[in-house]
This record gives structure tokens, C-alpha cells and sequence, in this order.
């Protein structure tokens, strides 16, 4: 199994991420990674994200704006 991130602007387009992300193996490795570098794939272009497992969305899209004003 592979957790994967799928980098978007806001329309749902996908981009190219300002850090490379790797294959992750479990849900927690794939957030973690999220959680260090948000703001760095923000700055770079990316508005959103989607989490898929293999083929399998899990969740998204996911704003990387959060409440931030």
C-alpha cells in the first residue's frame, strides 16, 4: 500500500509541489510529512491537497490555508 498527496489550486488544478514529497507507507508517515512542510507547498503554488491510498481517495481536498486571515 501507498499514501500519496495530490497537490491543487484552489479550482482543484493539479500543480507541482514545492517540496518533492516520497511514497509514504501508513496514513500517519503521509500527514506527518504534511504537517512539516504545509506552509513551504502554500508558498509554492499549492492551495490544496487530497489523500489517496493506492488508487483510493481518503480525503480531500484539504485547504492549506487554514485560518490564517
Amino acid at each position: 500500500m501507498a499514501w500519496t498527496w495530490r497537490f491543487e489550486k484552489a479550482d482543484g488544478t493539479e500543480v507541482q509541489p514545492a517540496v518533492e514529497p516520497e511514497e509514504f507507507t501508513t496514513q500517519g508517515d503521509a500527514e506527518s510529512w504534511l504537517g512539516e512542510v504545509w506552509k513551504d507547498l502554500l508558498q509554492g503554488g499549492a492551495d490544496q491537497v487530497v489523500l489517496s491510498e493506492d488508487d483510493t481517495k481518503i480525503y480531500g481536498p484539504m485547504s492549506l490555508h487554514g485560518t490564517e486571515e
